[in-house]
């Protein structure tokens, strides 16, 4: 994809003698970011493999029929991955981790029951959406995606897990690259058979073998004690050697109301983001028809492969955030926030400004009945463009506990996509509902900077974010409209901006490591 080349920034050379919870979270990072970049490719491999074999209306139907099982997913979690993320990180900073396996089965259990019975009803209501979306077909891809639901719970409640003791690898090679790499290939057999009835099993199936490995992982984890227990992390001692040893019998420092009133907010938040990223395809669809969601599927493909490259930051920070809070580490929380938006806009400041200036070319990808989303993949990328800008507050809100704040501020947006689908979807489309996401997303990250004014003073327009904003515009917005206005539209223009940009980009950052933070 445009603009992927830039995101391989050797992160791991900067793991110099400094900030020891940056270079933590800069090796998560470059794990996570390797993953990414194959997961991004495959994604964007998988999108255009439907779009390009099958209908507008079939692919609108797969479209619509998973976005209804990735919020029923963020339903049945309960929370629980957001939960162990941030009790994990705390318990073993405070010297607590032998609660760890307790609290696992204190999140997994009602996960599991919840997804069971979440994959009931969305089975028992696929007739009535069905008759909806105006197709029988779509009764049974929602049946199907229902078998798998308790499969994605368990994958993500289990990479949480891992991911809560700095072990980056697991969603890296089973999420980022392991599923979608099959999701590809059995979609790619369906291509080959010319039958679409299959493509909502080809979609879901990877799911349960992706599962199945990632509790592996966990429990080889939690067998061998915490790795990388690190005395920059806070931790007062290391763990005892031997199996079982680094999780021993002692204290359940968390309770289960201490931890649901935690988790339980952030379920109905991460409903409400879910709602905002993917409800649109299924109002799209509902209002505009199943070829309208599939044109605004394609146009937010951009968005989901820069999401790709943002997590691999947010996930490495994530529990350093929420140790550095634990110990009241403000200035560090700081740091970690200027840096990162920095390196966040590094990632995916490249993919949304190629997008932008060669929206055309970027949407033929997709094929030539895609062409009309051009307009709405110019609405979505400047809206990234912003929201980057903002950083990661929503994440440290939400690790400082404040997880009602971080509610009220997903149902707003919630409530701002569904509106904003409501009012424009009918008259401009896909580009209705492009302008809907992106006002929901960012009222989701301004809000969280004026929440947090009287705990941790967040500055998003530091110079780390300055230095990364001016090498993105110079290399991947001057640069490519000057080789357009030379070139003429078309892909010789893209082609030139993307390796000539990429090429300033990288060197622009190695020279500029330090005020990025990336020499810590």
């Amino acid at each position: 994809m445009v603009g992927a080349d830039p995101v391989v920034v050797r992160v791991t050379e900067v793991a110099e003698r400094g900030n020891p919870g940056l270079r933590r979270v800069l090796r998560g990072g470059a794990v996570n970011m390797a993953g990414a970049v194959v997961g991004a490719g495959l994604n964007l491999a998988l999108i255009v493999a439907i779009t390009r074999a099958f209908s507008q209306e079939a692919a609108g139907l797969l479209f619509s029929a998973t976005s209804v099982f990735l919020i029923a997913a963020a339903v049945a979690n309960v929370g629980a991955p957001d939960g162990l993320v941030y009790f994990i990180a705390r318990l073993r900073v405070l010297g607590r981790a032998g609660a760890v396996p307790r609290l696992v089965r204190l999140a997994t259990v009602p996960a599991v029951l919840v997804s069971c019975g979440a994959a009931v009803l969305m089975a028992a209501f696929a007739g009535p959406m069905a008759d909806a979306l105006g197709t029988d077909d779509a009764a049974v891809y929602l049946r199907l995606l229902a078998v798998f639901l308790p499969c994605a719970v368990l994958l993500d409640t289990a990479l949480a897990a891992t991911r809560a003791h700095h072990a980056m690898a697991a969603t890296a090679l089973l999420d980022k690259v392991g599923r979608p790499l099959a999701q590809v290939g059995l979609v790619a057999a369906m291509a080959l058979s010319g039958s679409a009835g299959m493509l909502a099993l080809a979609w879901a199936g990877p799911y349960l073998p992706a599962a199945v490995l990632a509790w592996f992982w966990l429990g080889r984890i939690l067998r061998r004690g915490a790795p990388g227990e690190a005395a920059g992390a806070g931790a007062p001692s290391a763990p005892p050697a031997g199996p079982d040893a680094g999780y021993a019998s002692g204290p359940e420092p968390v309770s289960p109301a201490e931890f649901w009133s935690f988790s339980l907010p952030r379920a109905v938040a991460g409903v409400a983001q879910m709602g905002v990223q993917r409800g649109g395809v299924v109002l799209t669809a509902l209002l505009g028809g199943l070829t309208g969601a599939a044109v605004f599927t394609a146009a937010t493909r951009v968005m989901v492969v820069g999401q790709f490259g943002a997590q691999t930051v947010l996930s490495a920070a994530q529990p350093r955030f929420a140790e550095q809070l634990a110990t009241g580490d403000h200035d560090g929380v700081r740091a970690l926030y200027t840096a990162g938006s920095s390196w966040l806009m590094c990632l995916t400041w490249p993919l949304y400004l190629t997008a932008l200036v060669f929206a055309p070319e970027v949407m033929g990808v997709f094929g030539a009945d895609y062409a009309a989303g051009a307009d709405a993949l110019v609405v979505i990328c400047a809206g990234q463009l912003a929201a980057s800008l903002l950083g990661m507050g929503d994440l440290i809100l939400t690790m400082t506990g404040r997880t009602g704040a971080n509610l009220f501020n997903n149902l707003l947006a919630l409530a701002v996509s569904v509106g904003g689908c409501l009012l424009l979807v009918p008259a401009a489309g896909a580009v209705g509902g492009a302008l809907a996401l992106v006002a929901a997303v960012l009222v989701r990250k301004a809000l969280p900077l004026w929440q947090l004014r009287s705990h941790v003073v967040l500055r998003p327009l530091g110079r780390p974010v300055l230095v990364a904003a001016g090498g993105c515009l110079l290399w991947f917005g001057a640069l490519p409209l000057a080789a357009e206005r030379v070139l003429g539209e078309g892909l010789p223009a893209l082609a030139l901006a993307v390796v000539a940009g990429s090429a300033g980009h990288l060197a622009t950052v190695w020279a500029c490591r330090g005020p990025l933070g990336l020499r810590t």
